[in-house]
């Protein structure tokens, strides 16, 4: 059962801080009646991190849903979503980039998407580096994807307990957000900055995030 008292101080807060807060409700595993019942109340943008699971859902939840794609994604699997996803979160490489292309231009669409960015010490984290993404820009690799539009970053921090590790992550994460903004090119329109989940979002906030995934805090324990 979705904790509709948390939704609405999830609310209440993000308008308090920033009213340009996006809530991304994390639905992986999750049931299709809990996605319903946080739909009915008004909620539109989930986010999923397996294509299969995906799929299943968007053949019987309301067409209107705004789907994010936030795992990882795999090259085989972008000609599955590219007809319908609202935003692909966790881009890290060129290949993957050019993949999302040449699906979204059989679609005759333009697929929104942010580069996730690297910024955790723990080497299981996928993603971008700085230099990475600046040489993207230096040898014009951008240019010739015209199918896509790079509308920000995306990252996870570290998942410890130090809250100054964590948040100089968050700003080195806003940092290529930055330079994003101040290259952008006509497919790539930075207003996207992604971090922050159910146990740092507030901090993320702080830190100038403008959009937040959030499960647990809304649905409970993930259900596997």
């Amino acid at each position: 059962m979705i904790n509709l008292d948390t939704y609405k101080k999830l609310n209440s807060l993000k308008n308090k801080i920033n009213e340009n807060v996006q809530l991304v409700a994390v639905s992986k595993f999750q049931s299709v009646e809990a996605i319903q019942s946080l739909y009915n109340e008004g909620h539109r943008h989930f986010g999923e991190n397996y294509v299969q699971e995906l799929l299943s859902k968007v053949e019987v939840l309301p067409k209107d849903i705004h789907w994010h794609f936030i795992g990882h994604l795999q090259t085989n699997k972008v000609k599955y979503i590219a007809p319908f996803i609202h935003l692909i979160q966790g881009v890290d490489s060129l290949k993957l980039l050019k993949e999302i292309n040449k699906e979204a231009k059989k679609n005759n669409t333009i697929i929104n998407c942010l580069l996730q960015i690297h910024i955790a010490k723990e080497e299981t984290k996928f993603g971008f580096n700085l230099d990475e993404v600046k040489e993207l820009f230096n040898v014009h690799q951008l240019n010739e994807l015209q199918h896509i539009c790079i509308k920000g970053v995306m990252g996870m921090a570290s998942f410890v307990e130090d809250e100054k590790q964590v948040e100089q992550e968050f700003e080195s994460l806003y940092n290529v957000f930055s330079f994003l903004q101040k290259n952008a090119t006509s497919n790539c329109s930075p207003s996207i900055a992604s971090f922050g989940m159910s146990g740092d979002y507030e901090l993320a906030i702080e830190c100038n995030s403008n959009m937040i995934r959030v499960g647990s805090m809304l649905f409970g324990a993930r259900k596997v």
